[in-house]
């Protein structure tokens, strides 16, 4: 009998492909999440919608590209619109049926619903490009509203690429991306550092319920210092290899086997010299066999200007950094991301264009939906506390009870350490300890007030308001009676996933007395 999984799923949505990986609560190891009929690899799905409308069929993925050839393909086939959502400039067919937004939803609705069974989700990650932010994450706030799972957050694009490969928080760091359509270089400074907050992921959804406009724990995005881009990418390398040899290519077939080969092409281990056949569909759908080496395939690159392009997208890319006061010398590292980068040729332009500079290579197409993981483990997702916790004690010298504040508004949830308070009996030979909590009804408010014309503050503030929770408080007995002033029983507070207050209770010499559920913070 297969075992069952339970965890977190990440989906890193990509103009070209669509990587799912999921990571077992249990185990910090990661899965590329397999789907028959979907992945052309593990975990990696091409980005890609086949819709016919009158019939309703769908396919995606792999399946989605087997039907290129098919008739009405300009019509049923849809490709590279995750560039378009929250940022419709342009539109990639006139003649789709589907908008872009259409095709997003399409392909995540089947995607979601295809996931294996033995995993059960507990949370789903997503990730979001930075420059279309605003736009994108209103789009998924949309769509996760039909998604089944308990919760959501949502991670952008250049943090979880950093995340992967454990790039200090506060780094200024440049990406270079070369998917199948597009280029993106981007220069972005990482939320974080020191005596800064780390970056966080954005919750959409918890417990159940949209929290996407109510929660106070709001994502901590990378900053554009700079960027720069194109519309040419893998796919037009593809094209070029096949226009080498048959330059009226007729045949869809042979991007495909073109694209083989430039993957076969790209690998460390390929010597340079060695020619490699490729079956090409040629007139009258005949094959014939042409031969590629890695020199050829360089001279096929350099001949359409591509090592050109990216010098002029890098000074573009560096001319805008200065503008901020960013230089090469301030880059912690580059990463490379996105299968183009992979090139022997490219990566060797890169390390000579910029030397200085650590260049990192993790796996190119799954690096950014790891680094979501990365992000969010186990209950790393936080959210924030919209109103504070007190404990009421006595205080003996001016003989009466007050509110001793245990978590503050704005602290966030899950706790990681626990809250730890000392109590000193009030009374002599005191053995039972009342644990009541309250909370935070109205915040203390400084009032502002002017004297001739110049702001001061105002000598009497008004108090905050605390309310005594609506439950029965707790009743800690201790074992021997105690003397006034001494301490006497020590308290540790936590808010766990459930959003439980949990109290853990020792005398003062360590003895356990127990640990209590005093109520839920909702």
């Amino acid at each position: 009998m297969e075992k069952n999984l339970s965890g977190t799923l990440a989906i890193d949505l990509g103009n070209t492909n669509t990587v799912v990986a999921f990571q077992d609560q249990k185990d910090e190891n990661y899965i590329l999440v397999e789907i028959p009929n979907i992945t052309s690899s593990p975990g990696v799905i091409p980005t890609a919608v086949w819709f016919e409308k009158p019939s309703k069929i769908l396919k995606i993925g792999i399946s989605a590209l087997k039907m290129r050839e098919n008739s009405n393909s300009d019509l049923f086939f849809h490709s590279n619109f995750k560039r378009l959502i929250g940022n419709p400039i342009e539109k990639i067919n006139d003649n789709n049926i589907l908008e872009p937004v259409e095709c997003g939803e399409k392909f995540l609705k089947f995607l979601w619903a295809s996931i294996p069974e033995k995993y059960k989700i507990k949370r789903l990650v997503l990730t979001a490009p930075i420059d279309t932010y605003k736009g994108y994450r209103e789009w998924l706030i949309n769509l996760c509203g039909t998604l089944s799972v308990d919760e959501i957050a949502l991670v952008d694009e250049p943090t979880a690429a950093s995340l992967g490969i454990n790039i200090p928080f506060g780094s200024k760091i440049m990406t270079l991306d070369i998917g199948g359509s597009t280029i993106d270089m981007n220069i972005v400074k990482i939320e974080g550092g020191e005596g800064k907050s780390s970056p966080i992921a954005e919750l959409l959804k918890f417990r159940g319920n949209d929290v996407s406009s109510i929660s106070k724990q709001k994502i901590r995005c990378a900053e554009i210092i700079s960027k720069a881009g194109s519309k040419i990418g893998g796919k037009d390398i593809d094209q070029w290899i096949v226009n080498y040899f048959i330059p009226d290519n007729k045949y869809a077939i042979n991007l495909i086997r073109a694209e083989e080969m430039k993957c076969k092409l790209s690998s460390s281990v390929i010597k340079y010299e060695n020619k490699y056949p490729i079956k090409l569909v040629v007139d009258g759908y005949q094959e014939k066999i042409f031969y590629l080496s890695k020199e050829i395939f360089e001279k096929i690159i350099i001949e359409n200007n591509l090592l050109n392009h990216l010098n002029c997208l890098l000074k573009d890319l560096l001319n805008g950094a200065r503008g901020k006061f960013c230089t090469v010398d301030d880059l912690k590292a580059i990463i490379l991301v996105g299968g183009g980068t992979q090139i022997p040729l490219i990566k060797g332009w890169i390390k000579e264009k910029i030397s200085k500079v650590e260049i990192k290579s993790p796996p190119p197409i799954e690096s950014i939906s790891l680094g979501a993981l990365a992000l969010t483990p186990g209950v790393k997702i936080k959210d924030i506390l919209n109103k504070g916790l007190s404990i009421r004690i006595f205080n003996r010298r001016e003989q009466k009870h007050f509110w001793h504040p245990i978590f503050c508004k704005g602290q966030t949830w899950p706790t990681e350490n626990p809250f730890q308070l000392i109590l000193q009996a009030s009374k002599k030979n005191q053995k039972i300890f009342e644990i009541i909590i309250g909370e935070t009804k109205k915040e203390r408010k400084y009032d502002v007030i002017f004297e001739k014309g110049l702001p001061k503050l105002s000598e009497i503030q008004s108090e905050e308001e605390i309310i005594k929770w609506d439950k029965k408080p707790l009743k800690i007995s201790l074992k021997k009676g105690s003397y006034i002033g001494k301490d006497n029983l020590k308290l540790f507070f936590k808010i766990n996933k459930e959003a439980d207050l949990l109290v853990t209770c020792f005398d003062i010499k360590d003895t356990f007395l127990g640990e209590y559920n005093l109520g839920n913070i909702f």
